[in-house]
């Protein structure tokens, strides 16, 4: 009988290796492009193999939680914990200066004291004004705290199961609600639309086109015929602006 058993979870256990296998060689285009979109943020020193390897244990370790009685598909449940290990190699290589995380969460404070104050959000003139800037030093500023900026939308939260979950989850669009928003409930949802909402007419369609529509700054430059540093710009204060209403309410 013991023998029987044995051979029984022999078997099983190379069913499930193969399974494993198969969904990580299937997807492993899915850990290539996370890693190539969120490089394309980051300062050009980073080493992209690394972050690779990152999202590659990413990856198995989705396979082996992944349970498919939960009702959710695995390109959503490995999506998640790729970008929270690439996430959590950047934070190992403490990639960005002290300096531009000064400077971003200077900017995100100013923003969210003004946005109080006027009972509105503020325009990027308005911005520039009360932090003593003037436009092109302003411009120049949200240049600067771009990488941050993303990073900052791809903070993680770990789940219950260990596994990692962001603001950027429940932006993206999967052609149905984001299961990220069982996790962190309708609430947080409605927050985040209402983020997106405040934003200015410029600002939603850039960040549209950018989590919606997969296009990279340059492409939204053509589509808008503007620079690829100006919808950089665009982007950077939409996400700020998006954090710190999202902060404002307690999240």
């Amino acid at each position: 009988m013991n023998c029987l058993l044995k051979v029984y979870k022999d078997e099983s256990q190379r069913g499930y290796l193969a399974n494993r296998d198969e969904l990580i060689v299937a997807h492993l285009p899915l850990a290539k492009f996370l890693v190539k979109r969120m490089a394309s943020h980051l300062p050009p020193h980073l080493d992209e193999d690394e972050l690779m390897s990152a999202a590659v244990m990413g990856l198995v370790t989705s396979a082996e939680r992944f349970d498919p009685t939960r009702g959710i598909q695995f390109k959503t449940f490995a999506e998640q914990r790729i970008r929270g290990a690439i996430m959590d190699e950047l934070r190992s290589q403490d990639w960005l200066s002290r300096s531009v995380r000064e400077k971003y969460k200077r900017l995100e404070r100013e923003m969210a004291d003004l946005s109080q104050k006027l009972g509105r959000n503020p325009s990027g003139e308005e911005i520039a004004a009360a932090m003593g800037l003037d436009q092109d030093q302003y411009d120049k500023l949200l240049e600067e705290v771009h990488s941050y900026a993303f990073i900052s939308l791809n903070e993680s939260w770990e789940d219950e199961d260990g596994g990692h979950g962001s603001l950027m989850d429940t932006i993206a669009d999967s052609g149905t609600m984001n299961p990220q928003a069982q996790l962190q409930s309708r609430e947080v949802l409605e927050m985040l639309a209402n983020a997106i909402d405040s934003l200015t007419e410029k600002e939603r369609t850039v960040v549209s086109l950018y989590y919606y529509e997969e296009l990279n700054m340059k492409e939204i430059g053509q589509v808008l015929e503007l620079s690829e540093s100006r919808v950089s710009q665009i982007h950077s204060q939409a996400i700020v602006r998006m954090r710190s209403r999202m902060q404002a309410r307690g999240l």
